[in-house]
């Protein structure tokens, strides 16, 4: 797994423990999905690239963490769970829910498989 220092400490310094958990969950997932990914930070949260073109972003607010997905032009998306342009779509994942991390993994390899 390709980790950068800095999505680690920004991880880290996240103030609510469910949130260290579901963005470190998400990471992972990141990294299974996407072998070879690169992460940084990039306009302060943590960015997931493949072969230089974006493929993901975990963005934590104050009562949710967002999990966006790129490329997403063309995949078939559960009814109600994503919001955004098509080119880009997002989930958000509030305290005491279970995303379907599976299903974020399928759709994650399906976007990135054209980077």
């Amino acid at each position: 797994m390709n980790q950068n220092q800095e999505v680690t400490t920004f991880i880290e310094s996240l103030s609510q423990p469910w949130q260290i958990e579901v963005c470190n969950r998400l990471r992972q997932l990141v990294h299974q999905s996407i072998p070879d990914a690169e992460e940084r930070v990039q306009y302060k949260k943590p960015h997931f690239l493949k072969n230089g073109q974006f493929a993901a972003v975990i963005t934590p607010s104050k009562d949710s963490v967002a999990f966006m997905i790129m490329n997403a032009k063309d995949l078939e998306l559960p009814k109600g769970q994503f919001e955004g342009p098509p080119e880009r779509k997002w989930t958000k994942i509030r305290e005491g829910q279970s995303p379907d991390y599976d299903m974020l993994s399928k759709l994650l390899v399906q976007a990135s498989s054209t980077l």
